[in-house]
């Protein structure tokens, strides 16, 4: 089969397509025949070397997919042979065929297009995981999520929505903080031009918010702290502005604040398999009305996933890339 496995570490030049063996299922797991193939964040550093997938993983790219389930292990009912579903994969995405644990998988409703369900998994699953169980946000709460046109952020937004959450959002520039207001952002903050520490206190009037989802780290964890409210939560879920913090500890204790953060990739199918239960039944019923759908930035086929990179390293994209596959 085709596949994006490349054999060193640099630039999207590296992401060329290769000939190498279709997967075979293990006994809890299904063959998919891949139609599209979501791009993330993470698939970028494994290319560049500073990401390496977890031990067990296949070491062609990809955290998701959608397609059509054509070979199943003994373990698997023999049912889902033929499905259409998408997929949270440990790596394995970027290719004609990809094996996932069935406990990972959502059947892709007729409102979705295959493109739009690769563009689903690792996003709801990570947001669904950390601002809504780890982080507890709920109807009422107010919520600052950080990189408000990413695939994350937007995903937050659309789930905040859903669910009656008032929604913050931090952005690089007018246009993306207007591109976030557009999709449902309560507030949008230029954090080029705007202090957003001064401007979520200015929002909420000196409350502060109940739960931060930031992808920054670095300095922002203090100043995300400034953000919170009483009891607040702040999850991180990447670094990419610093794997290092300094934090004022009496505040944490003054306030009763909680930091905590999670990484997704590395957790075990058992892990994975209750996070896509909850969502079946808490989130896609929604996705089967048409009411949650990703935005789709781009899709460039398989064989230009070089381009795909280049767009997510731009910082031009607003929402999912999407590898296609004929």
């Amino acid at each position: 089969m085709r596949a994006i496995d490349p054999a060193q570490s640099g630039g999207p030049e590296v992401l060329k397509t290769s000939e190498i063996p279709v997967p075979v299922p293990g006994p809890d797991e299904v063959l998919i025949q891949v139609a599209a193939a979501g791009v993330n964040r993470p698939d970028v550093l494994q290319r560049k070397g500073s990401y390496p997938p977890p031990p067990g993983a296949p070491s062609t790219l990809g955290l998701e997919v959608a397609g059509t389930v054509v070979a199943a292990g003994q373990e698997v009912a023999r049912e889902m042979i033929g499905q259409r579903v998408c997929a949270l994969l440990g790596g394995g995405g970027y290719a004609e065929y990809a094996v996932a644990p069935a406990g990972q998988c959502l059947s892709v409703p007729s409102a979705l297009t295959m493109a739009e369900a690769a563009a689903m998994p690792e996003t709801l699953f990570t947001v669904w995981s950390n601002l809504f169980e780890r982080a507890y946000a709920q109807e009422g709460d107010t919520v600052l999520v950080h990189g408000g046109t990413s695939g994350i952020g937007t995903m937050a937004i659309s789930l905040c929505n859903l669910f009656g959450v008032t929604i913050i959002v931090t952005a690089g520039s007018d246009a993306k903080c207007a591109a976030a207001i557009a999709h449902g952002a309560n507030h949008a903050i230029n954090y080029k031009t705007e202090d957003f520490v001064a401007r979520v206190k200015e929002i909420t009037g000196g409350a502060g918010v109940n739960a931060v989802l930031d992808m920054v780290g670095g300095d922002y964890v203090a100043r995300n702290m400034q953000c919170m409210a009483e009891d607040g939560r702040h999850v991180s879920i990447a670094v990419q502005g610093g794997a290092r913090a300094e934090v004022p500890i009496f505040e944490i204790m003054r306030r009763r604040l909680t930091l905590t953060g999670s990484t997704l990739r590395p957790r075990d199918s058992a892990f994975k398999a209750l996070v896509a239960d909850e969502l079946s039944r808490n989130v896609w019923p929604f996705v089967e009305q048409g009411r949650l759908k990703p935005i789709i930035d781009a899709t460039f086929p398989l064989d230009r996933a070089a381009d795909a990179h280049r767009r997510m390293e731009s910082g031009e994209h607003v929402g999912k890339i999407v590898l296609t596959l004929d």
